[in-house]
């Protein structure tokens, strides 16, 4: 008896054995048990994820009288034939080899004639969309108006390449791809059935090289048996898939981690002369990343085609870079992929790439940034008092933090309904208290105007501080405090300042600084206490990222 591949063997013949497309079967099921049974159906999705099969079984559930409603019995003569091939009323047409006008009309000629043996004549044709126009166009009015006794089942990779007017006239179906977990289920019950010994890492493998196809799945296992017989190594499979080592995916990312640029050239370097393809490397690489970014959201949803020490090892890597450099190095190899895709000189590209990415450093977001300078401010806002003695310094208690709150119900308590003066030097008072940086800022504005209704007041000569509102949000926050403080809704106006500033002199120190940074210099009451190496070489890295260790000096 000739061998029969897995794919074949094991391709379901009942609904209930198609993996992962339970929301088609169980439709199907109900149509057929209810008899609400459609002329034409649609059928499109990925490669190998069962829409042939699908067809082929609903083939049969129609047919069959013998089984129970949407389940055949597959041992009736009608069940047989079609699982042979070789039903007269049941066809199966390749949209490819037959897709000029001729074949379909004499497709119209035959569909007129009745089922020779079973209740229904079926046409299933597969790859539908490689269907000429003009063929198309003649199927049109039999699809629209078929004979009671006929039934079309079309099945597509390509669903929008077929005229919306077919699309029209059919029920239509979208398959899914199969997710990794229920493919390697699936092979391990194969592999169960069939006396192989495999590994669920090497199942795992295999699944994800199918790409969330069955088929691709189950003839990738028939490679890989053919090759090492009934006891597989993991070595082996990859070694016949040709995929790349995982242990070289976590030895390239952990040199990336830990800044190590000789050792991921050592590593790229592997690669290439073992004849690996480079898109390939790259393509995992940051399928890596993806993976340890993951890790910290949602392990057990994503990463569950793993085993367990390599779930481990991608936790403690993803732990040490943190999400943020994460998310910045997966941003920087989606922008480099269309460098290497059109690259004539991949390798050069993979090389730099890698090496950039070694050098990114440990970055914080701008919100870790600002989180940071208000821990720091904290911290020298309320630092302790050190209390020089003859026997040396020590520490005191730290001061008593001052109560804003309960210090204004006290003068209001005291004053009892006094109101504060509203003034603008007033305002610029409770400004401050509330927040400092825009209380700064409003320092060095001017008031044009201040009745009941309107506040209108002259942009500052800085550069820095002139362009502050511009923010809306900055905006609207100060005309929140002026509603605070004065009591009542005031239109807020700001307007140019005209006049040219005075020249200024400089301290010695602040005469190379920039005018943004001498502004916010002067905004902040702020001093140079000590010149960096990189201002005394006179460079400008004013517009590189901050790096975690500068905000913790």
């Amino acid at each position: 008896m000739p061998y029969e591949v897995l794919a074949r063997k094991w391709r379901p013949q009942v609904f209930q054995d198609v993996i992962g497309q339970e929301h088609i079967t169980q439709t199907l099921i109900n149509a057929i048990k209810t008899g609400r049974l459609t002329h034409a159906y649609l059928f499109g999705g990925p490669r190998g994820v069962g829409k042939t099969s699908v067809a082929r079984i609903l083939a049969k559930a129609i047919n069959c009288e013998e089984g129970e409603p949407g389940i055949p019995c597959n041992k009736c003569q009608s069940c047989t034939e079609i699982t042979e091939g070789s039903s007269v009323d049941v066809q199966e047409i390749d949209g490819a080899s037959n897709r000029r006008i001729e074949e379909i009309r004499e497709l119209r000629e035959n569909i007129k004639y009745m089922p020779s043996s079973s209740k229904y004549r079926i046409y299933i044709i597969d790859e539908v969309h490689m269907l000429t126009k003009e063929a198309f166009n003649a199927l049109l009015k039999t699809l629209e108006e078929p004979p009671a006794h006929a039934k079309f089942i079309f099945a597509t990779t390509e669903s929008h390449k077929v005229p919306v007017t077919i699309l029209s006239r059919c029920q239509r179906f979208d398959f899914k791809r199969i997710p990794p977990i229920q493919i390697v289920e699936h092979l391990e019950n194969i592999a169960k059935k069939e006396s192989i010994e495999i590994g669920r890492p090497s199942l795992a493998l295999i699944a994800r090289q199918a790409d969330g196809s069955m088929r691709d799945a189950e003839s990738l296992l028939d490679q890989v048996i053919s090759f090492t017989g009934t006891k597989v190594e993991g070595d082996h499979v990859v070694e016949i898939l040709g995929v790349i080592d995982r242990q070289v995916i976590f030895d390239a990312t952990r040199a990336i981690i830990e800044g190590a640029a000789r050792d991921c050239l050592e590593i790229f370097d592997r690669i290439y002369n073992y004849g690996y393809d480079i898109k390939e490397f790259y393509r995992a690489l940051m399928d890596q990343f993806r993976n340890l970014l993951v890790s910290l959201i949602a392990p057990q949803d994503y990463l569950l085609d793993m085993s367990e020490s390599d779930k481990e090892e991608i936790k403690r890597q993803a732990d040490i870079v943190g999400s943020e450099k994460l998310q910045i190095i997966l941003n920087f190899l989606i922008k480099r992929e269309e460098e290497l895709k059109f690259s004539s000189h991949p390798r050069l590209v993979m090389e730099t790439t890698m090496i950039k990415l070694c050098n990114l450093g440990d970055y914080l977001s701008f919100d870790q940034l600002l989180k940071k300078i208000d821990s720091i401010e904290q911290r020298l806002t309320f630092a302790p008092v050190v209390n020089e003695t003859q026997d040396g310094g020590h520490l005191s208690e730290p001061p008593a933090r001052w109560d804003r709150e309960s210090s204004e119900k006290t003068e209001m308590e005291e004053g009892g309904s006094a109101k504060r003066e509203q003034t603008w030097e007033g305002f610029l008072k409770f400004l401050s208290s509330k927040n400092k940086a825009m209380g700064n800022v409003l320092k060095d504005w001017k008031v044009k105007r201040l009745d009941k209704d309107v506040l209108e007041i002259v942009r500052s000569m800085q550069s820095f501080s002139s362009t502050y509102f511009n923010d809306r949000e900055e905006y609207d926050r100060l005309i929140n405090y002026c509603r605070s403080f004065f009591g009542r809704d005031i239109q807020v106006k700001i307007v140019a300042n005209n006049r040219t500033p005075a020249p200024q002199m400089e301290s010695p120190e602040h005469q190379d600084l920039p005018p943004p940074v001498q502004d916010i210099m002067d905004m902040f009451r702020g001093e140079v206490k000590e010149a960096s190496n990189a201002k005394k070489a006179g460079g400008n890295n004013l517009n590189r990222p901050v790096k975690k260790e500068e905000v913790e000096q």
